[in-house]
């Protein structure tokens, strides 16, 4: 079984590190045509689109704040003016931003936090469903976590509450694009090794939580990237409103 997205437009966000860059450079190796879509980090992101062309295939790094709606309006504009079209989403960006306990959070960091998790998937896709059923044909898969099912560690309550909410808007989406042959579904990472642990999880607490995986170790943002693919693929033609947990079986349904 070959995955292939010949000709095929895929809009990443977050993808200038860790699972979005991974899985931009996945798409590309699979033949897509790539937009790498990053906020800050403009030199990585310039370095996932030379990966990408060098891979043979089309690839833009098009900055943007995802939460704000004349960015997300700008992303979409500039996608467009380079490749036409957008025929696969995927809403990987995210962030955490800071660890705190319910007494200490604050209403700015808790708004922050939905705005980009959360609020961030509505707005993109509100922007690019129109594109998608003009021709009937759409993928939108949104990175949720295993935080959103099990609430989270300690300092995380905001995170998880994003999260658990892209587990809901995921099924509702499903549900209402599935008539326009958009299909809608979601990955959940566990416990992956990429920066954004290493920003808020100490080498400690890292090394002990990936002992209580079942596989007793974290994944890759490879091993996130490929059922990505999967779900945007036409192997996945029959799934729908579904996630994928992806997490060595540390939360097993």
């Amino acid at each position: 079984m070959e995955i292939r997205f010949d000709n095929k437009v895929v809009l990443v966000t977050g993808a200038s590190s860790g699972i979005g860059r991974a899985t931009a450079i996945e798409f590309a190796r699979s033949g897509a045509q790539v937009v790498v879509h990053y906020n800050e980090s403009k030199e990585e992101a310039d370095e996932v689109v030379n990966i990408i062309r060098s891979l043979g295939s089309r690839g833009k790094a098009i900055q943007g704040d995802v939460s704000r709606q004349e960015d997300v309006h700008k992303i979409v504009k500039e996608t467009l003016q380079e490749f036409g079209t957008i025929d696969i989403l995927i809403n990987n960006a995210g962030t955490l931003v800071h660890r705190k306990g319910l007494e200490e959070l604050d209403l700015e960091l808790w708004n922050r936090v939905i705005e980009v998790n959360l609020t961030s998937i509505f707005l993109l896709s509100r922007e690019i469903v129109p594109i998608m059923k003009e021709k009937r044909y759409g993928r939108i898969i949104n990175a949720t976590s295993v935080a959103a099912r099990t609430g989270g560690s300690f300092g995380t309550g905001h995170y998880s509450a994003s999260k658990a909410g892209v587990l809901a808007l995921t099924k509702n989406m499903a549900r209402e694009l599935a008539p326009y042959n958009i299909h809608v579904n979601a990955i959940s990472p566990g416990i992956i090794d990429t920066r954004f642990h290493k920003r808020f999880t100490s080498p400690e607490d890292f090394e002990a939580a990936s002992k209580n995986v079942v596989l007793k170790r974290a994944g890759t943002p490879e091993e996130c990237a490929w059922p990505i693919l999967f779900l945007a693929s036409d192997f996945a033609s029959y799934i729908l409103g579904e996630t994928i947990e992806v997490n060595g079986g540390l939360l097993m349904d």
